[in-house]
C-alpha cells in the first residue's frame, strides 16, 4: 500500500473517530454478510456505529487522538472492528451485550476484545457495570441531598420542639388568665 493511500485512510479514520473517547472492541470469525447486515442494523437503531479498522493504522490514529492502548495489547491482535455511539461506554457495552453475547447465533462468530473508558483500556466487564452519565448524577445528588436533608431536619426539629413548649406556655398562661380573671360566675350553691 503506498503513503499516500495510507495517508488518506488514516485522515477518513481520524474524521471518523473525531472526538471519541469512548468505545468497544470486537473480533470476527465467520459472519456472512447477511448476518453483519442485520447485526449493523439492528445496533444502528440503537445509534451505535461498527467499523471495521486495519490495526496498524486504528492504533496510530487513537493513540494521536489521546487513547492509551499500548502496541502490544490484545486489542490489536487479529482483525478489529470498533464499536461506539452512545453516550457511554456502559450503555455501548450493555447494547453489546444484549445484541452479541446473548444470541446464539452471533456468540461464537463475535468476539469481545475489551473497551476503552475516558481513553483508557477497560475489562468489558467493567465497562457493563460502570455507571451511565444519568446514574452517575443520580448518586452524586443522592449524596449531596442525603445529608443536606439530614442536616435541614437537625435545624428544623429543635427549633418546632421551642416552638410546641412556646405554644404550651403560651396555652397555661391563657389558661390561668381565664382562671383568675373573671371567667364565668360560679353557680351558686343550692339552700335547702
Amino acid at each position: 500500500m503506498s503513503k499516500a493511500i495510507k495517508e488518506m485512510q488514516m485522515q477518513a479514520l481520524k474524521k471518523t473517530f473525531q472526538n471519541m473517547r469512548e468505545c468497544v472492541f470486537l473480533s470476527v470469525n465467520k459472519l456472512s454478510c447477511q448476518e453483519d447486515g442485520v447485526l449493523r442494523a439492528n445496533l444502528r437503531k440503537k445509534n451505535i456505529r461498527l467499523q471495521m479498522v486495519k490495526n496498524s493504522l486504528a492504533r496510530l490514529v487513537l493513540q494521536g487522538q489521546g487513547m492509551q492502548i499500548a502496541d502490544d495489547s490484545p486489542y490489536w491482535k487479529g482483525n478489529t472492528i470498533v464499536a461506539w455511539g452512545p453516550e457511554s461506554v456502559s450503555e455501548l457495552s450493555r447494547e453489546l451485550e444484549t445484541t452479541v453475547v446473548k444470541n446464539v447465533k452471533l456468540r461464537d462468530k463475535i468476539t469481545i476484545k475489551g473497551a476503552v473508558a475516558d481513553n483508557q483500556p477497560v475489562p468489558f466487564d467493567v465497562a457493563k457495570t460502570m455507571p451511565t452519565r444519568q446514574e452517575a448524577i443520580a448518586t452524586i445528588l443522592g449524596m449531596i441531598l442525603g445529608p443536606a436533608s439530614q442536616v435541614a431536619s437537625q435545624i428544623v426539629g429543635p427549633a418546632s420542639q421551642i416552638a410546641s413548649q412556646i405554644q404550651q406556655i403560651s396555652e397555661k398562661k391563657e389558661g390561668e388568665e381565664t382562671k383568675e380573671g373573671g371567667g364565668e360566675a360560679a353557680p351558686a350553691p343550692a339552700t335547702p
